[in-house]
């Protein structure tokens, strides 16, 4: 064992022991984030406006404090990125992170000294944590991949402005630095296909131990290291026993990666946002990620199904079921108050908080009742290839409302591996059968003869590459929506 993995082991514990405190009191130490945060900002212009200084309970912060997304908080953004201090939280942000949004351009999600750096240190401390559970420590002394955007910032009025991981770039610590890939040069380029291509050429004769990035990007970089190789990652990369990923699940690409890679390697999902760094998975054998409860964020939760209701009601860790979906608010250490990521979650386990993302709330399909989600969608998915030799590249769900003939349907557009031989009748019926188990109001309606059974319309090979390159989103943190209520991703595929 090598100094830095015997070093690495001992860190580890440590952390651990950390992680366990708080895990194993995670209403005192919520409690205790929800006071920091209101204290630290009870001067600010957003916490003046709200009676910060009266708030000495969550019901008086519901009481005060409504939910917003970004559109409804965009009034305090816009004062405090034109330069204002003392806005959502005292001082200015070290960084605005920009962000895709949807009716207004882009976002500038602010990072200030005392969120920034939860987001490295969490980041190690899932890597931590897997050392502690599972004893590896080879993997340290290899090289280490982070599929990312660049981390070239620009100024916004003082402040500097990049893409998440692009900032989380400059943090990296010095001890990983010399076993860190790419080169600066080559993160730096914009375009995503060259930069993968770049990549390639400055990896292909690494020892990679460790492979990071969001599972459709890296999936490119697997075929393209294959491409030029006529190798498996996996024999390329003798020592590549680790894989990990945030952005999407994991759990659809899983067979197409272990057949890339040759065999099946560990891997750790972690949940970050610009907004916060969530949750990661704190264990190769339970299921789920552990919620950061000491990460300066507090977190309100919001029943899915009441979530568009007059006053839905909004509780705390201490009332949360598992099982059941929710809408994640949060209020950080950035000043985002009350905010609505757009994200649900599931827990899985509340000894300790271990959840699940389930998907999006403005992603579901809904066109007859049936509120159909991402994690329905995933899992169906799961379930029809469960057994079969069939890799599923991508795929995205979307209604029929107007067929030209018969019942209206959910349309799979589905990208297979180029060659394969697939019964499509067959897949399509365990598709639907699946999603019928999952989804009563699903059920009824192919019961009632309201929906005809699903039918899926087959994408050539980067089909979902172009898709995504037509709208400026191929590569980075960017990934194609599991399923949407229109056919604004359907129509491309017919253009």
């Amino acid at each position: 064992m090598s100094l830095k993995a015997f070093g690495a082991k001992i860190f580890a514990a440590y952390i651990q022991r950390k992680v366990d405190k708080w895990a194993n009191n995670p209403i005192a130490t919520q409690e205790k984030v929800f006071q920091s945060l209101i204290d630290a900002a009870q001067y600010t212009v957003f916490g003046t406006d709200h009676h910060f200084n009266s708030i000495k309970t969550h019901e008086d912060f519901t009481e005060n404090v409504p939910v917003r997304d970004y559109e409804a908080l965009r009034k305090y953004v816009d004062r405090m990125v034109a330069g204002e201090p003392d806005i959502l939280w005292p001082g200015k942000p070290l960084y605005y992170a920009k962000t895709s949004g949807t009716t207004s351009g882009a976002k500038y999600i602010p990072l200030t000294k005392d969120s920034m750096q939860t987001h490295p240190n969490t980041a190690r401390n899932a890597i931590l944590s897997y050392i502690a559970e599972t004893g590896k420590t080879d993997f340290v002394d290899g090289k280490m991949i982070f599929l990312q955007g660049s981390p070239i910032m620009t100024d916004k009025n003082g402040v500097k402005l990049g893409r998440l991981s692009g900032i989380v770039a400059h943090y990296v610590p010095n001890y990983l630095q010399k076993n860190r890939l790419p080169s600066y040069e080559t993160n730096c380029i914009e375009d995503w296909e060259q930069k993968v291509t770049a990549i390639v050429e400055e990896t292909y004769d690494q020892d990679m131990s460790i492979i990071s990035g969001i599972p459709p990007w890296v999936q490119m970089y697997f075929e393209k290291l294959i491409d030029k190789t006529g190798k498996p990652v996996g024999e390329l990369f003798k020592n590549f026993n680790l894989f990990i990923y945030g952005g999407v699940n994991y759990e659809p690409y899983r067979k197409k990666f272990e057949s890339l890679i040759g065999r099946r390697v560990d891997s750790i999902e972690l949940y970050p946002a610009s907004e916060g760094f969530f949750a990661y998975q704190d264990s190769q054998t339970e299921k789920g990620m552990l919620l950061q409860l000491d990460n300066g964020i507090f977190y309100e939760f919001i029943k899915a199904d009441d979530f568009y209701k007059e006053n839905p009601v909004r509780i705390t860790l201490r009332d949360v079921k598992v099982a059941v979906n929710y809408v994640m608010i949060i209020s950080t250490t950035a000043g985002l108050w009350a905010y609505n990521l757009g994200d649900t979650v599931m827990f899985v386990s509340t000894k300790p908080y271990r959840l699940i993302v389930s998907g999006r709330i403005k992603h579901f399909i809904s066109a007859f009742g049936e509120h159909v989600i991402g994690k329905e969608v995933e899992q169906a998915m799961l379930d029809a290839v469960q057994g079969k030799n069939i890799n599923v590249t991508e795929f995205t769900v979307a209604p029929q409302i107007t067929p030209e003939t018969g019942l209206p349907y959910h349309e799979w557009f589905i990208e297979f591996d180029e060659g394969a031989k697939i019964d499509i009748d067959a897949f399509a019926k365990a598709l639907d059968l699946s999603l019928q188990s999952q989804n009563s109001y699903y059920f009824d309606l192919i019961e009632g003869k309201v929906l005809q059974p699903l039918k899926i319309t087959t994408v050539t090979k980067g089909g979902f590459n172009e898709y995504m390159k037509s709208q400026g989103k191929l590569g980075g943190q960017n990934k194609i929506p599991r399923l949407s209520n229109d056919r604004k991703i359907a129509d491309f595929f017919y253009s």
